[in-house]
């Protein structure tokens, strides 16, 4: 199983910005060359971080994109789920219903403990943690 490379891109991109100094702006193009992300990819991953209210943008000369929170703010799970939107690692993760076998399958238990710990996982991993790694 892998996450969308979108949402890999986002990550890559949400952590470039956490990096940046409080209030400054960085251009998508910047951001693109310098995570390898093709433009035209990044523009949709920009649109919809900014939709999820992750990011903010700005046009203009002085426009570009910025973090709408403290990196320590913002979970890896936020940003993954505002791409691909809610992690499910198969159909009966969130219910044994939705299994023909219902309650009798000894393998739905084991999709949705796994799922609860990556979300978890997810949810207390921020960019404050992954910016203060990356200096040590």
């Amino acid at each position: 199983m892998q996450i969308t490379r979108q949402a890999d891109y986002a990550l890559r991109a949400m952590l470039y910005l956490a990096k940046l100094d409080k209030d400054v702006r960085a251009a998508t193009s910047q951001i693109a060359e310098e995570q390898q992300i093709p433009p035209s990819f990044l523009a949709k991953i920009i649109s919809q971080l900014s939709i999820a209210g992750l990011i903010l943008t700005s046009r203009g000369a002085r426009g570009g994109v910025t973090l709408a929170r403290k990196p320590e703010e913002i979970s890896l799970l936020d940003v993954v789920e505002a791409i691909d939107g809610p992690i499910s690692l198969n159909v009966c993760s969130h219910s044994a219903s939705a299994c023909p076998f219902g309650d009798d399958c000894p393998i739905q238990p084991i999709w949705s403990d796994a799922q609860h710990e990556l979300v978890a996982k997810l949810r207390s991993t921020n960019f404050g943690q992954l910016i203060n790694n990356s200096r040590n």
